[in-house]
């Protein structure tokens, strides 16, 4: 009897649940590719193993901000792998043969985390604090909140690598990072859905409107931070007055 695989299972449940053979083409074009099934679960298992690592380390980063600042300033964490499908198609929009070779080597985003936060104060906070751990190198920075893009885009982007320690080796595996306050993630939620329902060819005063629902979630991240702010304040000022000499 023929081995099933965890990844033939895979495509085959995504063709019944969605009546699409492209993923079941992308999946075989990656593993025709001279490097095997064996090969593509072993890319697969590390930066699922690479994920791990980061999201045990948000975790741990929250509860120890709450311990000390009585504070979290991670709301949720999500994570993925990219599909063979948007692996192939990348691959393919610049220049390169479907390889797992080249996948690993060119494909910054094969798995992805994001972080959702509260506040933008509380992305430069976790930023800083993922740059603090010795064993995560940064690769690149994207800070498309200072820098927005012309879609009105904005999130703070990170392709960091992080060691997977194998039975035999240890594998630097890249990561990308979003960090992003709850609105912002709204905003591109419904972005990302817009741009694949027109193959991102939207018409154009759908694209003006979510460039000025852009500008909106933006003035309402700074409206909730200074409102924030002011709270804290207040709490920090009533402290002080109850631990007043000859106060109660």
């Amino acid at each position: 009897m023929k081995n099933i695989h965890f990844y033939d299972v895979l495509w085959y449940t995504n063709i019944i649940k969605t009546g699409d053979r492209s993923y079941k083409r992308a999946y075989m074009e990656l593993n025709s590719s001279g490097d095997g099934i064996d090969s593509w679960k072993e890319v697969n298992l590390i930066y699922n193993a690479a994920l791990r690592q980061i999201e045990t380390k948000m975790e741990i980063l929250n509860d120890e901000f709450q311990h000390v600042h009585q504070y979290n300033p991670i709301e949720h964490i999500k994570s993925r792998i990219k599909t063979p499908e948007s692996i192939v198609k990348k691959l393919k929009r610049h220049g390169y043969e479907s390889t797992i070779d080249n996948m690993v080597r060119y494909i910054n985003d094969i798995a992805g985390i994001r972080i959702i936060c509260s506040f933008t104060s509380d992305i430069y906070r976790i930023a800083d604090m993922i740059r603090d751990q010795k064993d995560i190198r940064v690769l690149a920075i994207k800070d498309y909140i200072t820098y927005p893009k012309a879609s009105g885009y904005r999130s703070y982007h990170m392709i960091v690598t992080v060691p997977v320690y194998l039975s035999d080796r240890i594998v630097d595996t890249k990561v990308e990072i979003q960090i992003r306050t709850v609105a912002m993630d709204f905003w591109a939620s419904l972005e990302h859905k817009i741009h694949y329902k027109f193959e991102g060819d939207a018409p154009e005063h759908i694209k003006s409107e979510l460039i000025e629902c852009s500008r909106m979630v933006s003035d309402l991240d700074a409206r909730m931070l200074s409102l924030n702010d002011e709270i804290l304040a207040l709490a920090q000022s009533k402290e002080d007055v109850y631990q007043a000499p000859g106060k109660k």
